[in-house]
């Protein structure tokens, strides 16, 4: 297990001297934004060491379509102010898909669709042409747009890259194992906060990584630098600092939020609704500490029901084509406990079976399909490549007649 070490110095100055190193290693520097509190401390404080050297790097922002208009602003904001030392700013406004986690209706979504009525127009100057990256496939997802445009950015550049983000260890466990694990590839060992591609031609770096929520406020205290005034707005409304977020809404994570789209801007809210299914609904159920998103880390089932019966229930109340991914996924999930352990099948309950580990039981299935978890990151699955999708479906329902699996 990783442990702490002191270095005698505060999370401030240790960020600042992470930042001169990368300067002072990289030639190409990139910086991804999302207009949230964290990356744009991260952008303020490399436009300070930037200057200081007389550096410029890119940045990159990923608009989602459906976002506040304060972010919007904000994102504009900091551009304008920091023109003199930004070589490109790639603004994107491209189709891209990513998981609705409030809908079995239309569990994926794809931002800026053509034919679709959009939230919101975007800026004139945005990368909207799918021929300006020679990488991009249309509505890709964004965890394969990332590394593409990552190893691109590189390549174009025509030296190693470094592409820093304002992750942090604090904001889940999901992050903080990922950034403390001992089988990823660092620069050096004595660089944690950094991740190598696996083609070695790009280092992810993370500056803030060890940095809580209070001091990226202590920060904008300090230095009363600018930032999304969407966090007071935030704040007004009551969120806890822990659960103010600037990101993308509709995802599994991400949904808790939505309810304030309505209270913050409702006329983008107005919108919304009619653009992505299950908006509402998510809107007013998935804040509560309830059943309906399985947001309880305990759930419950009917008594008559066994977590198995259960499970077959679920699907079969869902729209035909959900009902099959999830079919799918779940045979491959029970195909490959058959030959690790399980080989008469999964059990009905574990203990334990409903957290980070993956416990294999159809309790835990059960809380899959109730936590509209589309691409099954809860059975240690990946997202769903769209331009293969297809192909997979057609060779999956041929695997389940060939294992007798559902």
């Amino acid at each position: 297990m990783p442990k702490k070490i002191m270095t005698g110095i505060d999370v401030f100055d240790a960020a600042m001297e992470r930042i001169e190193w990368v300067f002072d290693t990289f030639s190409s520097v990139c910086l991804s934004f999302s207009g949230g509190k964290d990356s744009t401390v991260l952008f303020h404080l490399m436009a300070n060491i930037a200057r200081r050297k007389k550096r410029r790097f890119s940045v990159l922002f990923v608009d989602w379509e459906a976002q506040y208009q304060c972010t919007i602003e904000h994102v504009t904001r900091l551009r304008e102010m920091y023109d003199d030392i930004t070589d490109t700013f790639f603004w994107v406004a491209l189709p891209l898909t990513t998981v609705n986690g409030v809908s079995q209706v239309q569990p994926e979504w794809v931002c800026w669709e053509d034919g679709a009525e959009w939230v919101r127009q975007p800026p004139e100057d945005a990368i909207t042409r799918a021929s300006f990256f020679p990488f991009y496939q249309n509505a890709m997802t964004f965890e394969e747009f990332i590394p593409a445009f990552n190893h691109w950015f590189a390549r174009e550049k025509g030296m190693v890259a470094a592409i820093l983000t304002g992750v942090r260890a604090d904001e889940s466990l999901n992050r903080f194992m990922g950034l403390v694990s001992g089988r990823k590839l660092r620069y050096a060992e004595d660089k944690p906060w950094t991740t190598a591609s696996a083609e070695g031609f790009y280092y992810t770096m993370y500056p803030l990584y060890d940095w809580k929520t209070r001091d990226v406020w202590i920060y904008h205290a300090r230095t009363r630098a600018a930032y999304n005034s969407l966090y007071d707005l935030m704040y007004r409304a009551g969120v806890p600092l822990r659960n103010m977020r600037v990101c993308e809404p509709f995802g599994p994570e991400q949904r808790k939020g939505l309810w304030l789209y309505h209270v913050l801007e409702p006329d983008t809210w107005g919108r919304m609704c009619a653009r992505v299914s299950g908006a509402v609904g998510g809107a007013l159920y998935a804040n509560e500490s309830g059943a309906y998103f399985a947001l309880r880390k305990q759930i419950t089932k009917p008594v008559h029901h066994t977590w198995q019966s259960y499970a077959m229930f679920l699907l079969e109340s869902m729209p035909e084509k959900t009902a099959e991914h999830y079919k799918n996924k779940i045979a491959v999930y029970l195909r490959w406990w058959q030959s690790h352990g399980w080989p008469d099948g999964i059990p009905d309950e574990q203990d334990n079976d409903q957290g980070c580990k993956d416990i294999p039981s159809w309790r835990r299935i059960c809380k899959t399909l109730l936590k509209n978890d589309f691409w099954c990151r809860m059975l240690a699955f990946s997202p769903n490549k769209p331009r293969h999708y297809e192909r997979y479906l057609a060779r999956m329902r041929e695997k389940r007649k060939e294992w007798g699996i559902l």
